[in-house]
């Protein structure tokens, strides 16, 4: 399945890279601006009760108790319902001025910043506060603080703030990974397919580049000019190919004729023979330069112009008519097995050329065979035609080497071809988008033309 295909995906990892990256950095600013407000409204509330505790110090140093005493009780009483805390106390811990009711016995007479609950004595409920403690030069205590409950619901809000942001971060950094992986994909997607439709044909196609200079555009001009260089050295190679096929024809034609008006004109038994042997042989040459001149044509996608729609059944019965009889008399059997109605659109002439091949190879080799099947379905998008026999068959170590150009698997028993039927079907199905295949028939060989299914 292709989930499992993931991990090995380098478009996947690329995503994950991307989003851990994104998130990481969002989550690193998102914490760090939390961490620095709250250390922002500690430093503050340290602040008020330093400064608190110097102005109570310097009364109590400009009057003593009674000046200490009295600035408390006038600061209270102006800050009534404030945030401030004091506490007054004599050595022992007993209160004289404040607003605590007791010296609260886990803070020690000397302490630095703690937060605790406690109640004021004006307050029905304990309240969350920082407090310092210092002891005074007669001994007596002072406790001074402030309600910190505030800043803690201001940290609370900002820590919920935080999450949400870094929620929102996550999805918008998941978002961003994979619009990058995607339109990346997409540029990738964009090259694979000029080189799935160069690989099948079509030498013309090039990447689409948009001129940004970047590493894709870079990519494309590199991969288009060697495109060009390709479709030159090609383009070169079947003019090569198919001047010479052509070229040859003329002469060979020409041969031909004298040799049979030789064969008409001697009357020398062996003469004649060895006359017969060159006809046939030079007629085994024309075959060749005939099929050269077609592979040629269909690798150069000529002919897709001439795409019709086509009757699949109306097809091979057209064949089994025009094959039928040379059939029966080499003691086979020619039938159809199609599988369902099938129109598609194809070059009627090539398939036609290349079923024959295919037919004629089954005369030739199905030794002590009596039946071929001429099959047609639907698959995978697909139309797949068979050419079936019961014959010996092909081992299926050597149908790479059956679909070789030229190749011949037994050259010692002497049956004419070319060699470049099979690489004529081979051809025919890549015009049409397509293959070839071969399998065991038990017994026999059956041979599949895949064609792109094209209605």
């Amino acid at each position: 399945m292709r989930w499992l295909s993931l991990p090995r995906s380098t478009t996947a990892r690329f995503i994950v890279l991307a989003f851990m990256l994104q998130f990481a950095v969002t989550g690193g600013v998102l914490l760090f601006v939390q961490q620095a407000s709250k250390r922002v409204l500690d430093a503050e509330q340290h602040e008020l009760v330093r400064e608190l505790q110097d102005e109570l110090m310097a009364a109590w140093h400009a009057g003593g108790e009674p000046e200490l005493r009295q600035i408390i009780e006038a600061r209270l009483e102006t800050t009534h319902g404030g945030a401030e805390v004091i506490l007054y106390a004599r050595p022992d811990g007993k209160p004289i001025a404040g607003n605590l009711g007791a010296w609260p016995t886990v803070i020690a007479p000397r302490a630095d910043w703690r937060s605790i609950d406690l109640y004021r004595t004006d307050g029905e409920r304990p309240e969350r506060m920082g407090v310092v403690a210092m002891r005074l030069p007669d001994g007596s205590r002072l406790l001074t603080g402030h309600v910190i409950e505030a800043n803690l619901r201001l940290v609370r809000v900002n820590r919920e703030a935080i999450l949400l942001a870094l929620l929102a971060g996550l999805a918008m950094s998941l978002l961003g990974a994979l619009i990058m992986g995607r339109l990346i994909s997409r540029k990738i997607q964009t090259v694979a397919a000029t080189a799935n439709m160069v690989g099948d044909g079509t030498l013309s196609e090039r990447v689409v580049t948009d001129g940004s200079g970047d590493a894709f555009d870079a990519l494309g001009r590199s991969i288009n000019a060697m495109l060009d260089r390709i479709e030159a050295l090609v383009s070169q190679l079947r003019l090569l190919t198919d001047g010479l096929a052509h070229d040859l024809r003329s002469p060979v034609t020409r041969m031909k004729s004298l040799i049979e008006r030789a064969i008409v004109d001697t009357r020398d038994t062996a003469t004649l023979s060895t006359l017969e042997r060159v006809s046939a042989e030079v007629e085994t040459l024309l075959g060749m330069l005939s099929t050269a001149l077609q592979i040629s044509r269909a690798e150069s996608g000529i002919g897709r112009d001439r795409f019709a729609e086509i009757d699949v059944a109306a097809l091979l019965d057209d064949l089994v008519e025009i094959y039928g009889p040379l059939a029966e008399d080499m003691g086979f059997t020619l039938q159809t097995d199609v599988r369902g109605p099938i129109r598609t659109r194809l070059h009627r002439e090539f398939v036609s050329q290349a079923i024959g091949n295919l037919i004629e190879n089954a005369l030739k080799y199905a030794e002590n065979g009596n039946r071929i099947v001429l099959g047609a379905s639907v698959s995978a998008g697909q139309v797949v035609l068979t050419v079936a026999d019961n014959g010996p068959g092909i081992p299926a170590d050597r149908h790479e080497e059956a679909l070789k150009r030229f190749g011949r698997l037994d050259p010692a028993r002497h049956i004419a071809g070319s060699g470049l039927g099979l690489a004529l079907v081979e051809a025919v199905a890549r015009l049409h988008n397509g293959g070839i295949a071969l399998s065991d028939n038990a017994p026999g060989l059956c041979v599949a033309l895949s064609l792109q299914h094209d209605i």
